[in-house]
């Protein structure tokens, strides 16, 4: 763990030497935050390109920490300190702001990932589903030394169009040495006080208050719609958002709520993307033309890391770009951006055309039309209307947003008109199988919205110039816009749920010691098989709100699971190359007619505990 913590920290120190580059003249306030972002994206390059010749190993991620610290000892020739910063007078109110919200995630963070209870992992709601998925893909990068890596979820051959860049700034540190849930949580840490942090000085810069920019954080964060209304009924529907599982006010799905914030993946993409803007808010708005380098470096890895962030970054560049012709043509105002598009344009290419493009050309169900998001079709009609899904989902903001536009500042409404660009596109094309992922491009334009609407309300409120009053009509306007997700967070802090048994860690804990790096293994479809998400090995068919959801044709794997475990025969065996058989209650729970007898009279049991057996096929 020491050498884990050691590694991160040369990382962060460097993306700060660069943050301090970049933004001579900003505060330790500013530098913390985007150093954490430019750290993380180092975290996140380095280690790939290395790994490109060098396979996901050791010596490749040794050279990356010399490559961070020869591009930090250069900084360090050329004069860059973190000493001396400017003071900055919102700084109190920059951590006021973020504290609750970061020792709440802090404590969320402990109880529900790979928390140990009585010899068991128990998690909460919120991480139930998703995250034995990026425990697998951490750990098979990591265990298996494969770069680019094949996606480990399926037999075969196939591409992994997943952006696995969040999964390797984890795989770093399982490579060298630290346990499961360290390296799952280290670079998280960075990545939210980036998010946090830059969020809060965009709109502070934005809107030139920290007030605004206050309020604009717990809009963002803490903000939700209507949904609490359907639980106020009666006590026992009150109390079912704190006991039921997924029935809280931002995610009900039986009312058509589901205004839900994204999860891992998003986190590395926004700790990227949100000091992305700030920069592109300075260089674009404020005419900061020196800047276009460090937003690209910044942003060189963003496709892996979060392909919508890079989307919703493409966009709001865009709409800069028009602006800037706007205020009239010139050499030294567009030549800064013809840079920007050539070097991202490059790198991006590099990264997506064998992965992310290809597996949306080669996948199922990816790159469609589609309108109203998830609002969708029931029985030939829309669920809600257009607007009113909105007003309940999104709430205050939402009915705010028209007033707020009007009110904004020119320059305010040129980057909001990127969000808006951002929200015609994710309510026309969709990018994936999951029409409901498009909230990670929605959400860039939600969160530009809450800046608007935190300044509009601030403004208002100002105007009254009774103070009791004014704290009331601001007091009324926080609970309509965060009671929802008040009550959220309160079914996540009081949410446990058994993840993995001491049986499954102990088979996980076998596997690691002893199968190998490649092998191939039957199991149920389960999405938390230990199998692959704690011990990061191969599977045959991997659960289909995994494999589905990735554009994945697993038809063929599907049939030879079934057929495996229902009516084994070696010939199919031989033809998937299946190194390992597993038979434990989510078998059986799926095939009641599986044969483990037809194993038994032909393989030697290769692992056994209370839970399970593990054949090898020899």
């Amino acid at each position: 763990m020491l050498l884990s913590i050691l590694y991160l920290a040369l990382f962060i120190y460097v993306g700060l030497l660069l943050a301090r580059r970049a933004v001579p003249d900003g505060s330790a306030a500013v530098i913390l935050p985007l150093g954490c972002g430019f750290g993380v994206s180092l975290l996140a390059a380095l280690p790939a390109v290395l790994a490109l010749a060098l396979g996901f190993t050791l010596p490749a991620v040794l050279l990356a920490a010399a490559a961070a610290g020869v591009l930090g000892g250069v900084l360090l020739r050329r004069g860059v300190r973190l000493r001396g910063m400017a003071k900055d007078a919102d700084c109190g109110a920059l951590w006021a702001c973020i504290l609750p919200v970061a020792l709440i995630t802090l404590y969320l963070l402990h109880t529900h990932v790979l928390h140990m209870v009585n010899g068991a992992y128990h998690t909460g709601q919120s991480c139930y589903g998703d995250m034995p998925m990026h425990l697998g893909f951490i750990k098979y990068i990591a265990q298996s030394g494969e770069f680019l890596p094949c996606y480990p979820l399926l037999g075969g051959e196939h591409r992994f169009g997943y952006p696995f860049l969040c999964e390797t700034v984890s795989s770093v540190f399982l490579v060298l040495g630290a346990d499961l849930r360290t390296a799952y949580l280290l670079p998280m840490l960075p990545a939210f006080l980036s998010v946090y942090g830059m969020f809060w000085q965009l709109a502070r810069r934005m809107t030139g208050s920290a007030a605004k920019a206050s309020l604009a954080f717990y809009l963002f964060f803490m903000g939700s719609g209507f949904g609490f209304v359907y639980f106020l009924g009666s006590a026992e529907k009150f109390a079912g958002i704190f006991t039921g599982f997924y029935t809280t006010p931002t995610n009900f799905v039986e009312q058509n709520i589901e205004w839900v914030n994204p999860q891992r993946a998003t986190l590395f993409g926004w700790c990227v993307l949100f000091p992305a803007v700030y920069l592109l808010w300075r260089f674009c708005y404020e005419g900061k033309r020196r800047l276009w380098p460090w937003l690209a470096l910044l942003a060189l890895p963003l496709p892996l890391l979060h392909t919508h962030s890079a989307l919703a970054l493409v966009l709001l560049c865009l709409v800069g770009g028009v602006y800037t012709l706007a205020q009239g043509a010139r050499r030294e105002t567009l030549l800064p951006w013809l840079g920007l598009a050539a070097v991202c344009g490059a790198a991006w290419l590099a990264q997506m055309l064998p992965t992310v493009l290809a597996q949306s050309l080669d996948g199922q169900h990816m790159l469609r039309l589609h309108f109203n998001w998830i609002n969708g079709q029931d029985n030939g009609t829309l669920k809600d209307n257009y607007f009113w899904f909105y007003i309940k989902n999104i709430g205050l903001v939402y009915l705010l947003l028209v007033p707020a536009f009007i009110h904004a500042k020119p320059k305010q409404r040129w980057l909001y008109g990127g969000g808006l660009a951002i929200l015609a596109l994710a309510e026309f094309v969709v990018f994936q199988p999951n029409n409901y992922d498009n909230n990670k491009l929605l959400y860039v334009w939600h969160m530009l919205g809450c800046i608007l609407a935190a300044q509009l309300l601030v403004d208002l409120f100002d105007k009254v110039r009774a103070l009791p009053w004014r704290a009331l009509g601001l007091a009324v306007c926080c609970f309509a816009a965060m009671f929802g997700s008040v009550l959220t967070v309160g079914r996540e802090i009081f949410s446990d749920y058994q993840h993995w048994s001491a049986n499954d860690i102990a088979l996980a804990d076998y596997i690691d010691a002893n199968a190998e790096s490649d092998a191939l293994f039957l199991t149920s479809d389960s999405h938390v098989t230990p199998v692959f998400a704690l011990a990061g090995r191969r599977i045959l068919c991997g659960s289909g709100s995994y494999v589905y959801y990735h554009g994945m044709d697993y038809a063929d794997e599907y049939s030879a699971m079934a057929a495996l475990y229902e009516h084994p025969n070696e010939s199919t065996l031989a033809a998937w190359d299946v190194g390992y058989v597993l038979f434990d209650s989510s078998v059986y729970g799926k095939f009641a007619d599986a044969d483990e007898s037809w194993y038994a009279a032909r393989y030697p049991i290769w692992y056994e505990n209370d839970g399970c057996r593990v054949y090898k096929i020899v």
